[in-house]
């Protein structure tokens, strides 16, 4: 059922890995995934849970049968309320439980290993450098960083003054590789832009990489998470992120 029953993560480093890969997981579900995240959590099923695994993939299951289970079980019958409120009110709902759930398993295995008072906290430090899951469905990160969400000022090809404009064209995508007479800038963008986050993935903007901005929920995601290239980019005019495009196409 779970997928950590197969191993036993005993440090530190081994436990923060398992928590990061069941958090992208589950972030995937609740976001380039939720379409399909949607259409399984059908309200007429039996209590329905949303695991995350180490290997980053995620599951709709009903919950392990053993009592006690193997690991803490995630928030039971979230399928039942997908229909009787807006759907990204279930949708935070739901990342809120998975928050939960995801610190409950890292401690989990933190109390089972025996990790002292110095092992925990540098386990929840490690933990809470990273956004939860709600903040990135929701967007909360980047509306506190939305005059810092321009991430294109200095590695488009157009010029800064111009790339300021949130929905202007380019503005919209970034580039990610600077100019040669720009590396000195590489590492203010860095300060400048590092709460800056995927909404697919959840990780940290890096110039080096190339990312693009939905026109519609003003969401940043990674060009690979979202399967768009720079040269796909410079033909888009309006972007739709994976959750944007579903919302439209669903009745």
């Amino acid at each position: 059922m779970d997928g950590g029953a197969q191993y036993n993560p005993r440090t530190v480093e081994e436990v923060f890995r398992d928590f990061k890969g069941r958090r992208a997981g589950m972030i995937k579900a609740l976001t380039t995934d939720v379409e399909e995240f949607y259409q399984q959590c059908d309200p007429e099923k039996e209590n329905l849970c949303l695991y995350g695994f180490p290997n980053e993939q995620w599951e709709v299951n009903l919950p392990a049968e053993e009592v006690p289970p193997e690991l803490p079980e995630p928030a039971l019958g979230i399928n039942f309320a997908r229909d009787g409120m807006q759907e990204k009110d279930w949708l935070s709902l739901v990342s809120v439980h998975s928050d939960a759930w995801l610190l409950a398993v890292a401690f989990y295995f933190g109390a089972r290993f025996g990790f002292d008072k110095a092992d925990r906290k540098r386990l929840f430090t490690m933990i809470n450098d990273l956004p939860t899951i709600f903040e990135v469905v929701t967007g909360t990160v980047k509306k506190q960083v939305k005059e810092k969400s321009s991430v294109s000022n200095h590695s488009s090809t157009k010029s800064k003054s111009s790339s300021k404009g949130r929905g202007s064209e380019s503005g919209k995508y970034s580039k990610g590789q600077p100019r040669e007479d720009d590396e000195g800038l590489e590492e203010e963008d860095e300060e400048e832009h590092g709460d800056t986050l995927c909404g697919a993935c959840g990780e940290n903007y890096a110039a080096d990489e190339f990312w693009i901005c939905c026109d519609i929920c003003e969401k940043w995601f990674h060009g690979k998470c979202v399967k768009i290239t720079p040269a796909r980019a410079e033909h888009i005019k309006q972007y739709k992120c994976p959750s944007c495009s579903n919302k439209r196409a669903r009745p």
